[in-house]
């Protein structure tokens, strides 16, 4: 399976559960997270997404360090089984 099948999935899944799966594009701001997941209730997270066995950049990882520091949650999937249970926590009060 491919990054791109895997972020299908997410953004169907998100809309499934009324929520809004925009893709993140910063020009000036290098190595963010792929997609921005936007819950009912205000539950705001990101997600990078890879393709089976793949990791993340360093770079990547420097965003994502940033971005928790800053209190989000960020979530590195790399197959659609992990969909359900991010969506269930990025959901939860």
């Amino acid at each position: 399976m491919r990054e791109r099948d895997i972020e299908k999935r997410l953004v169907e899944a998100v809309r499934k559960r009324h929520g809004l799966c925009p893709k993140w594009v910063s020009p000036g701001l290098a190595g963010v997270p792929d997609r921005i997941i936007l819950m009912p209730g205000g539950h705001v997270a990101f997600a990078e997404l890879k393709a089976p066995g793949k990791k993340p950049r360093p770079l990547q990882l420097t965003r994502k360090a940033q971005l928790e520091r800053l209190g989000f949650r960020v979530f590195i999937i790399d197959n659609t089984e992990q969909i359900g249970g991010t969506l269930d926590e990025v959901s939860a009060p």
